[in-house]
């Protein structure tokens, strides 16, 4: 064949006509037309081009892919809570447990962390997490937001935008809608080609999330999002919405044009649950959005567990019934540096995302993880061959560590932008920080040989204060908790208050979580007034490595002890010889009260011991090294375990077991969160 022989050969592209059933009843056809032959230049060869869809079955009640009934069984994971260099790892063992479909949350900050600055690389690569579930055969269904909850920071959205300090969030304010289209101008383009319609794994796609729950109840809200995603995703894909299994969450949470799914945990009369959605779904696919196999911890009360056998039962009640679910959470994974969320009354969650999950906070299956794999191959064929096992765990034993300075005597170093003068004390929005902790400075406007308190009567320290005269240790002040302390020093003398922000709220209508201090502080009857305030960027300085320059004390043994916000840097080396170093590892701060903690410039996150539940940070290999010593910066902010007057040496210790179990307070009020212990009977915790 010659090559104009070549350029008038045709292929026929067959394009299949929808089912008839797809659409609603009272809907117009969305397709009505027979097979359709095109034509145009290409080699000999005839390919016949199948159009892929996924779609609702009104009339049958189920999901149809590709126009066969379809069902999917999915699990929770996090990419933001898990590095990159595991998500393949995690992929595979919820593949092998007989999933079909993973489920996960897009956070707006993570992503967006100051206005216009977008970041998609390294743990934040999206794309390649999606393209990931996508050659492990696993299909999606991607939890956009622009609200999120998760308990994640302020529900994935951004605390710049509290910069309007009238901003009503998730609203039709125009404020808000103008960043959100923004956000969504950059997302949702990146989300299209990875939809199913296009050869990609992304099966639905939700709109907001559990909107039911929030006091807005704005239908023009959900109007705008229902048009954004619709202008940038296409008619085709399928956008739904997820509440509480209560017809008053649904009344605010639904809209016309988006299907309405529901989520509960275990214990609870299944078929009873569904009748919610059916009061806004009379026809159309079961689904369970979010089916608790766990839940999350606060510090100071006790590590949340479900026992395994009372999830198998339920989720085997769900699968008999036909219905599709997604189990909340498969993976929880970790809120590494400072993304954990709180609730109201303020809560902070604790670092570990564990959340009694079918996979640990470390990738490792656990019994509750076979349990679910044995009632899912009731139901479909489970993929054979062994499942990945657990990630291997090393104790690399103690390492000491030596005090360098206090954040107050470093404040020059950590603060990049240099202090701000105000009559009143700045948030830290208005400072354009979003995380970590900031220093306001005072001076004591009269003496206070006899004790003075310094208090913040409307409850304005959010979320913890550090307070120190001249250096010396003065008391803390929390919030919601204690709002005077009393404190002595000379007038003149030098007054600290090194603010940590702790997480914002997640979830209900108190998301708008202003940092820092947010009202004026008193001293005795006066106001303060007239402060410096520094914004400390620590992240940066850890990462860069300023502080191991610093000059350290001769001897790493005995220091003298102290109570003040202070750094402790340290190094150890993995040893040699043995294969398939370095490996996960957990870190335990016995005798220690608070801090952050970063090894080799990562961010583990905050530990808490003197709370609890969580006594050990888990540390994933991959910021380990072989090549040189491994640098661990503790950032202590009440008092190490170690002095000369304890005769201690300053140490941590690393370990190959996590300790998440632990407290020292009761389990009061644990679900704080409008929970599904809340919201429905028959709930049993073991």
């Amino acid at each position: 064949m010659n090559q104009k022989e070549k350029t008038q050969a045709c292929c026929i592209f067959i394009a299949p006509s929808a089912p008839p059933s797809v659409a609603r009843p009272s809907d117009p056809m969305p397709f009505t037309g027979t097979n359709t032959q095109i034509k145009m230049p290409c080699p000999t060869l005839t390919y016949f081009l199948i159009q892929k869809t996924f779609q609702i079955d009104y009339d049958k009640d189920c999901f149809l892919k590709d126009g066969e009934l379809f069902r999917y069984i999915s699990g929770s994971i996090h990419y933001s809570r898990i590095p990159q260099y595991y998500w393949k790892d995690r992929l595979l063992k919820m593949y092998m447990a007989g999933l079909n479909a993973i489920q996960t949350y897009v956070p707006w900050n993570y992503h967006e962390p100051t206005p216009g600055h977008y970041n998609f690389t390294g743990d934040k690569s999206l794309e390649h997490f999606l393209q990931l579930c996508n050659d492990t055969g696993l299909f999606v269904i991607l939890r956009a937001g622009p609200y999120i909850c998760g308990e994640w920071d302020m529900g994935g959205l951004p605390a710049w935008l509290l910069q309007k300090k009238s901003i009503v969030l998730r609203s039709s304010d125009p404020d808000y809608l103008a960043s959100v289209d923004r956000w969504m101008s950059v997302l949702l383009p990146k989300v299209k080609p990875f939809l199913y319609q296009n050869n990609g794994p992304i099966i639905s796609v939700q709109v907001e999330n559990e909107y039911g729950s929030y006091f807005a109840c704005d239908y023009d809200y959900l109007r705008h999002l229902v048009k954004l995603f619709r202008y940038y995703l296409g008619n085709d894909v399928v956008l739904f919405t997820t509440d509480g299994a209560g017809k008053s969450y649904l009344k605010c949470g639904t809209l016309q044009g988006l299907y309405a799914t529901i989520d509960f945990g275990p214990g609870g009369n299944v078929t009873q649950l569904f009748t919610v959605q059916r009061h806004a779904e009379p026809r159309g696919p079961l689904v369970n959005s979010e089916f608790y196999t766990g839940w999350l911890d606060h510090w100071g009360q006790k590590h949340s567990t479900i026992n395994k056998a009372f999830v198998a039962k339920s989720l085997d009640e769900i699968l008999a019934l036909g219905a599709n679910v997604n189990l909340y959470m498969f993976e929880g994974g970790t809120n590494f540096a400072y993304w954990n969320g709180a609730n109201s009354p303020y809560l902070p969650q604790v670092t570990s995302y564990d959340y009694d999950a079918p996979l640990s906070e470390a990738g490792d299956p656990t019994d509750k993880y076979f349990a679910i794999r044995e009632v899912i191959r009731k139901y479909k064929k489970v993929p054979a061959g062994p499942v990945l096992p657990a990630t291997p765990k090393f104790a690399y034993g103690t390492v000491l560590v030596k005090k360098l300075q206090s954040v107050t005597e470093l404040v020059e170093l950590l603060s990049f932008s240099g202090p701000v003068k105000s009559h009143y004390p700045l948030t830290f929005v208005e400072m354009q920080q979003s995380f970590g902790f900031m220093l306001y400075r005072n001076a004591l406007p009269r003496n206070c040989s006899d004790p003075c308190p310094l208090s913040s009567p409307l409850n304005g320290v959010h979320d913890r204060a550090y307070v120190t005269v001249d250096q010396v240790f003065q008391g803390i002040l929390e919030r919601n908790k204690i709002i005077s302390i009393n404190i002595t020093g000379r007038a003149g003398a030098q007054l600290d208050l090194l603010v940590e922000n702790t997480g914002r709220i997640n979830h209900g209508k108190d998301i708008n979580d202003a940092k820092g201090l947010v009202t004026n502080l008193t001293l005795a009857s006066d106001i303060l007034t007239d402060w410096t305030i520094f914004s400390l960027n620590i992240d940066e300085v850890v990462a860069t490595g300023h502080l191991n320059k610093l000059q350290r004390p001769q001897s790493p043994m005995y220091t003298p002890a102290t109570t003040v916000p202070s750094f402790y840097v340290g190094a150890f080396q993995i040893p040699s010889g043995i294969p398939y170093m370095p490996q996960d590892t957990y870190l335990k701060f016995q005798g220690w009260s608070k801090g952050q903690v970063w090894i080799n410039g990562f961010n583990l996150g905050r530990y808490w011991p003197t709370k609890g539940p969580q006594l050990t940070l888990y540390v994933p290999a991959h910021i380990l090294t072989t090549s040189v010593p491994n640098n661990i910066t503790v950032l202590e902010l009440e008092r190490a375990p170690c002095g000369e007057e304890l005769n201690t040496p300053c140490a941590v210790e690393f370990v190959d077991t996590p300790v998440l179990n632990s407290t020292t307070t009761d389990r009061n009020k644990l679900f704080q969160k409008v929970s599904w212990l809340d919201k429905y009977q028959g709930i049993g915790f073991y």
